[in-house]
């Protein structure tokens, strides 16, 4: 938060100034010119609460550092995407949605679909691995992380036990064809709510025969909550401001802040695999997708599979714009069918 504001008229602001000190005034102040005035109205006097006071202004700093930007670039952006929305603005509009026509679909257990394993076996030991697993599974009827789900019958290994079995089987791979040493790099990005199961779930099972230090996991802070479209801060409390989990987008984030993107360039790695927690089958065609994006200089690539409509999971659409720009993008599920009506798809999402 770069901006200041006088706090003198702001009721629980300037009553509270000696209890504050100079400091947290800064940040009530900057706290004010970003439309948080309001939030101090049912402050107590000096002399009643005055630790909370202090605590508050700690929480608020932990907010600031965990945001690009800090908590006033974060509240600026909430409210233009806000204002937008409950303005009825499309954030696709201008660009027209069609079937992607190019693209790679070598079928599994082609000679061309050999030949681009091989390429990923060459490539393999210059990748990283990512996963975003911050949240539980409830919803799948499961009160653990969601690591921890048996992924399939036999041996009842849990998806991360999956996970690592293909990351040895990748070393292995990788070992034998460069006859030069491979380890690696997993990092999990966990939340509050599933840090510790996930390093218990790792401890009891040795890792899944990965060396520790191979596994890095970061914690996703929480965002502020807001209360309305003009991004007032939502309280949990007279002085503590209510969080919740942001977006996977975090992972990015955090692995810069972490020096990881840094250290992996140092060690001449190229490619970064992101996967989700849950999906046991994203590294079944792994090597096959990297031959791909290493054959063809590729520097994104998505794997995607035929979806039903109506089905709650994005679609990799290309989008045109009547500029003339035009991009292959992942749309999710709940833009698809406005954005097919608003451009001559009567019927929005269907099959065919």
């Amino acid at each position: 938060m770069a901006t200041r504001a006088d706090i003198s008229g702001v009721a629980g602001l300037a009553e509270n100034r000696d209890v504050l000190g100079a400091e947290n005034c800064a940040c009530a102040a900057r706290l004010v010119a970003e439309g948080q005035a309001a939030i101090f109205g049912t402050w107590d006097p000096p002399g009643t609460c005055d630790a909370e006071k202090l605590q508050f202004f700690d929480q608020i700093r932990t907010l600031d550092k965990n945001y690009p930007g800090g908590l006033g670039s974060y509240l600026r952006n909430a409210r233009t995407l806000l204002q937008a929305s409950a303005g009825g603005e499309n954030p696709l509009d201008g660009w027209v949605p069609s079937v992607p026509q190019d693209g790679f679909r070598p079928e599994v257990g082609s000679a061309e679909f050999l030949a681009y394993e091989e390429f990923g076996v060459q490539e393999v030991s210059k990748c990283c691995f990512v996963i975003p697993a911050g949240g539980l599974g409830e919803r799948l009827g499961f009160s653990g992380v969601k690591f921890a789900l048996p992924a399939e019958l036999v041996t009842g290994s849990c998806v991360l036990g999956v996970y690592c079995a293909y990351l040895r089987a990748f070393q292995d791979l990788s070992e034998a064809s460069t006859k030069h040493p491979c380890r690696l790099p997993l990092v999990i990005m966990a939340s509050a709510d599933t840090d510790a199961g996930i390093r218990e779930l790792l401890a009891r099972h040795s890792y899944f025969g990965l060396d520790e230090d191979q596994v890095t996991i970061l914690v996703q802070e929480k965002v502020a909550a807001l209360a309305n479209s003009d991004a007032l801060l939502s309280m949990a409390g007279p002085y503590k401001v209510a969080t919740k989990p942001h977006g996977h987008g975090d992972v990015h984030f955090l692995l810069h802040s972490a020096g990881l993107v840094e250290r992996w360039l140092g060690q001449g790695r190229k490619w970064v695999l992101f996967f989700q927690d849950t999906n046991t089958l994203y590294l079944a065609t792994f090597l096959c997708s990297l031959g791909v994006s290493a054959r063809h200089s590729l520097e994104v690539n998505s794997v995607a599979m035929p979806r039903k409509a109506k089905e709650a999971v994005g679609s990799i659409a290309r989008l045109t714009h009547k500029d003339g720009r035009s991009i292959v993008v992942n749309v999710e599920y709940n833009q698809l069918e406005p954005l097919l009506k608003a451009n001559g798809f009567a019927e929005g999402d269907v099959n065919g």
